[in-house]
């Protein structure tokens, strides 16, 4: 027995030629998050932020979002077509963006950004990350209602039939990215911001929280049709979850011995 995934609209509702659509309004959703965010922790007493600049981080951090995420896609899962056709870079409408792309994205603005405002990258990388599981949790759920990126085969009493899986209880590995590169990985990143710590060190972790998270639910999600498995074991995410893991881990270790020596 499996539940059947109800077909949803991806469009909620059309004005005219403009519809709005579940996926974009998770998108919406993830960076009203971190608006609200940003400015609640400007407003704190001695932030060393303004309103402004938090406005143009978030502005850079939007960029990079998108422009990395869709350049991530066109790079990482579809080069081939890329190749084929190099128009297709600029083909949204037809869907595709990369987590890690994005990533690539925020940390380049974040790197722009601290040298605009002569701010330090790791306070800035502190300040980004708390807001990007919010965002995360919003896009996995978009990616479950669209009953896309669904999992693999199995036969727990939770699984899926997906419209575009085929009639195969699947894995809702969405729902497990929401929850655990989302939710999760949002309340720990929040519990050690509170701690102290050294510079840097709330960037790291995230990097290797969700590095850690993506890497273990990979092999629950059914991988890329046209990618497949290397080596018959290991899926693209999983190749570029593994330097996250491995630079976030890195960078917790550095910021936390950079701090012992300055109060040694």
């Amino acid at each position: 027995m499996a539940l059947q995934f109800p077909e949803i609209d991806p469009i909620i509702f059309s004005v005219g030629p403009l519809s709005v659509r579940w996926y974009g309004l998770m998108y919406l959703i993830g960076f009203a998050f971190a608006m609200w965010w940003a400015n609640k922790e400007a407003e704190k007493p001695n932030s060393g932020w303004t309103k402004d600049q938090v406005s143009d981080l978030l502005f850079y951090g939007m960029l990079g979002v998108i422009l990395g995420g869709r350049v991530g896609y066109v790079l990482f899962y579809n080069f081939s077509a890329f190749l084929s056709d190099p128009l297709m870079l600029f083909k949204v409408w037809e869907g595709g963006m990369s987590f890690h792309g994005g990533a690539l994205g925020v940390i380049t603005a974040i790197f722009i950004f601290a040298w605009r405002t002569n701010k330090s990258p790791l306070a800035v990388g502190d300040f980004v990350v708390p807001m990007v599981p919010v965002g995360l949790l919003a896009g996995r759920i978009g990616n479950f209602i669209n009953g896309e990126l669904w999992g693999r085969q199995t036969d727990v009493p939770w699984a899926f039939i997906f419209p575009s899986g085929g009639n195969i209880p699947r894995h809702p590995s969405q729902l497990y990215e929401a929850l655990f590169e989302g939710l999760v990985l949002f309340l720990i990143l929040v519990w050690y911001r509170n701690q102290p710590r050294p510079a840097g060190s709330i960037a790291g972790l995230f990097l290797l929280g969700y590095g850690t998270f993506r890497f273990a639910i990979e092999y629950f999600r059914e991988p890329d049709a046209h990618i497949g498995l290397y080596a018959g074991v290991i899926s693209q995410g999983q190749i570029l979850s593994l330097p996250m893991i491995i630079g976030g881990l890195g960078l917790m270790v550095w910021a936390h011995r950079r701090e012992a020596t300055k109060t040694a």
